[in-house]
């Protein structure tokens, strides 16, 4: 039997400035895109999420719920045997996903955290208040607690082998927290100077040394916005969706990989369907890797 894979959708904008991300999952959903990729047999839409209703609650207290209800929906699916691939959504939801893996397997994970941005502010050191600049702090223990623990108790990554790949914009205060706790930065000029397959190959060792397993989070804004332009927060220049396409695809070959992220997608500035075809693409070249049972022949 081929393993199953689950789609979860987390539609919620309420951790951005921009809430277009939140009509991101439904607007897949509903895709060409996605029409074409669901006569695969291997992969079913479960649950869409969404955010609470504003009414009485803060922006803060709207994302702990919907990551606490992610985090139990990704939990059971690994706990079901099935392969949780969870469509956002602005980054904060990453909080849910990471923490539902991290307590299902009982420990924290590796990451490979795909993005332009590191996510990696406080509430203390913000620029913008956005909660989608802070979910990598959350995940390393660090932030309001409303939002920490949602998982394991304390860390649900293990920073020793945790690896931001791709970023280009960032503030002092993320990138000192992230190398205080020996997280590993690969940022674009270095993948111009050594390569986009040598730098994820650096980054893959990494994640997968991790004793829970790794996951896999990819923010679309980590993309060239010339070939992804529906994202949340646009970045100029970034990676080939081509060399993104290869890299994921290899990293659903690697042994340990308990679950798969790809957010940010904001239909509201797509064009011509571009970025939730690129979507489609990433899951359609992952499948036949992430299907196939462990120990058999590829």
């Amino acid at each position: 039997m081929s393993k199953r894979i689950r789609i979860i959708g987390a539609a919620s904008g309420v951790g951005a400035q921009d809430h277009g991300c939140a009509d991101g999952p439904v607007a897949f959903h509903r895709s060409q895109a996605w029409h074409e990729l669901q006569d695969d047999p291997h992969i079913d839409w479960g649950r869409t999420l969404f955010a609470p209703d504003a009414a009485g609650r803060s922006p803060l207290e709207r994302v702990a719920e919907v990551c606490r209800d992610l985090a139990d929906e990704v939990a059971g699916t690994l706990d079901e045997g099935a392969f949780p691939l969870v469509i956002g959504g602005d980054h904060s939801i990453a909080i849910g996903t990471w923490s539902g893996v991290a307590r299902a397997t009982g420990a924290p994970l590796g990451l490979l955290w795909i993005d332009a941005h590191l996510d990696s502010h406080t509430p203390d050191t913000s620029y913008s208040g956005a909660l989608h600049g802070m979910p990598l702090a959350c995940l390393l223990g660090r932030g309001d607690k409303r939002l920490l623990g949602l998982g394991v108790p304390g860390m649900q990554l293990d920073p020793r082998h945790t690896v931001v790949l791709g970023p280009r914009s960032w503030e002092p205060e993320e990138a000192e927290f992230l190398v205080r706790l020996g997280v590993r930065i690969i940022g674009g000029d270095e993948i111009a100077a050594r390569g986009f397959a040598a730098c994820l190959d650096e980054a893959s060792r990494s994640v997968a040394a991790a004793g829970g397993g790794f996951g896999v989070t990819l923010d679309l804004d980590a993309i060239d916005p010339a070939l992804a332009p529906g994202v949340g927060s646009p970045e100029p220049e970034g990676l080939s969706a081509l060399d993104v396409r290869r890299g994921l695809r290899r990293l659903a070959g690697v042994p340990g990989l308990r679950a798969l992220e790809i957010v940010e997608y904001n239909p509201d500035r797509d064009r011509d369907g571009r970025t939730a075809h690129l979507i489609a693409d990433l899951i359609g070249d992952a499948l036949p890797q992430l299907t196939r049972q462990p120990g058999s022949s590829a």
